[in-house]
């Protein structure tokens, strides 16, 4: 059994609900679950969260280096428990590793390692993302049926935070992209004002002259009106 002290689920899923998606990024969302999960379902010594996407699967949370070290084997070999609970958003148990006979090289190094049963769970997070909570116990036939349920259900109350903080985290990269945006546009009128001055040409001539320079020293084009523009300010400074 994990040394850290029990949670009701009650509280569990409490906790998951009142999760302030202000206050930590996604990947302490994910730790969360990870601890929470490990204190809440009998049987879990250690936890880890997969994600998969366009770029494969990764662990982005785990309570535990056995933990991690038995889903990046998985990953290497690109089979597993976590691979088929995340592709399939189903539930994958394995009751005993030493008799696990549809990973067995994945299996023999579970055992090496010190885990001896698993349990993995799918977690529906997104149309490109999905993923899964796997917990992992030193000793077989650990996880009983109340605690597959409990992990279920679990698995369920944490996809709903998981997939808030995402979208959380995707409005707010968003919102700062749109502003980072509206600054260089900015930057880039004051400095096209600063040449239609200097040059008495055209708002697209100067946008012109702005991109040749900005091709011809290899800089982007925000820097190179930035530049122009502290140039302008300084030269006119008294």
């Amino acid at each position: 059994m994990s040394d850290v002290d029990p949670l009701l689920p009650a509280v569990a899923f409490a906790e998951l609900g009142r999760i302030k998606f202000t206050e930590t990024d996604f990947s302490g969302v994910l730790s969360r679950v990870a601890g929470l999960a490990t204190r809440t379902v009998p049987g879990a010594d250690q936890v880890s969260v997969t994600l998969v996407g366009a770029g494969g699967a990764h662990t982005a949370a785990f309570t535990g280096e056995l933990a991690l070290a038995l889903d990046e084997a998985q990953y290497e070999q690109g089979q597993g428990p976590c691979l088929v609970a995340a592709a399939a958003n189903v539930t994958v148990h394995v009751v005993d590793m030493t008799a696990e006979s549809r990973w067995p090289d994945w299996a023999g190094q579970a055992v090496a390692a010190g885990a001896h049963s698993s349990l993995s769970i799918g977690l529906p997070m997104h149309e490109s993302v999905t993923g899964a909570l796997n917990l992992y116990a030193t000793r077989p036939d650990a996880f009983r049926a109340e605690a597959v349920t409990l992990a279920e259900t679990f698995g369920d109350y944490a996809a709903v935070a998981m997939t808030n903080a995402h979208l959380y985290d995707t409005q707010v990269t968003l919102a700062q992209h749109m502003q980072a945006a509206m600054k260089s546009r900015a930057v880039i009128e004051q400095a096209k004002g600063i040449i239609m001055g200097e040059r008495r040409c055209t708002a697209d001539e100067a946008f012109t002259i702005l991109a040749k320079i900005s091709q011809n020293s290899n800089r982007k084009l925000r820097d190179v009106a930035a530049a122009l523009v502290a140039r302008a300010a300084t030269i006119r400074r008294p």
